[in-house]
């Protein structure tokens, strides 16, 4: 098993580049007087595809010999990485399937397939995603993209990281966690940083994994708005790094990150996914101690459906 380094990161960086775009890091008022804190938002909701993922999916597909690359290439997701991977694909011409749950938010959904992906959906309680997809790669030949557990993918998402170190050097950085490709590999980018990875409630595997000193996994079930953090478990590559790099992880409940995607609105003029405001979300909420330090707040995604992003707006 290969654990990547900040090596891998910095080529990482090269290989994206002129893709993949460099995301602002926003300092505000308002959240720096509700957190006592010097506090930047690394805002990747506006990354091209609307998600930070866009930085694993090309690494990864540029990472592959032409000849393997030619016949197309297959992953699952959520939404995110499916949005990603099809968004890379379409720019180096090649095909590409994805295997996504039937209830994905719909403009996940529909992006994918917009960008030419087939979308071959599946019921994420009772069937299982690596099964499938595992299934489809041997039928074409095609190669997995794998959302998290991959060391090209926690490279590319450790640019994110790279891109705060040239800007600040902060004390804390808040992630969302998920199966760890983001938090992961932002821990590579930036090794002095605290490293926080943050979950729905009811759904954090990371921190009874870190608790055990074993990879947990979720109970089935659906228990979060937060669409893209119900992963079920860890991957190995991704815990051995977390094992080592975490201070801890944290997790939220749905009206937190409601409130915080009401405050990204309100206050810093973004439009935040429910897991994309989750970071947001623990800090507004007091879940790390950050009064007098430098912290990055990573917004994963801004991928929301009209009806969700409303209902936040409204809600108390």
């Amino acid at each position: 098993m290969y654990i990547p380094t900040i090596n891998d990161v910095r080529t990482a960086a090269e290989r994206i580049k002129g893709i993949a775009v460099r995301t602002p890091l926003i300092r505000n008022d308002a959240l720096d007087a509700a957190l006592g804190a010097k506090a930047f938002v690394k805002a990747e909701n506006l990354q091209r595809g609307g998600a930070f993922k866009m930085r694993g999916a090309t690494n990864a597909i540029a990472a592959l010999a032409p000849e393997v690359r030619a016949r197309g290439v297959i992953a699952f997701s959520s939404g995110n990485h499916a949005i990603a991977v099809s968004t890379a694909a379409k720019l180096f011409g090649i095909k590409a399937t994805i295997v996504m749950p039937s209830d994905a938010p719909r403009i996940k959904l529909e992006t994918t397939r917009g960008n030419g992906a087939t979308v071959v959906t599946y019921d994420r309680v009772n069937e299982s995603r690596e099964e499938i997809g595992a299934r489809i790669s041997a039928d074409t030949g095609a190669s997995l993209i794998k959302p998290f557990d991959d060391p090209n993918v926690i490279a590319g998402q450790g640019t994110t990281g790279l891109e705060i170190a040239k800007e600040i050097d902060p004390d804390v950085v808040l992630v969302p966690g998920s199966g760890g490709g983001l938090s992961t590999g932002v821990a590579l980018a930036l090794p002095k940083a605290q490293i926080y990875a943050v979950e729905p409630e009811g759904h954090d595997d990371i921190a009874h994994t870190l608790a055990s000193g074993s990879i947990q996994r979720n109970a089935p079930g659906i228990r979060s708005i937060c669409d893209g953090l119900l992963t079920e478990q860890m991957g190995e590559i991704t815990y051995a790094i977390a094992r080592d790099r975490f201070a801890g992880a944290v997790a939220v409940s749905d009206e937190a990150v409601r409130r915080a995607m009401r405050f990204a609105f309100r206050h810093l003029k973004l439009v935040l996914e429910p897991s994309g405001a989750a970071s947001l979300a623990a800090a507004l909420e007091g879940k790390v101690a950050l009064a007098g330090k430098t912290v990055a707040v990573v917004a994963s995604g801004g991928n929301v459906d009209e009806e969700t992003f409303i209902e936040a707006l409204r809600a108390q």
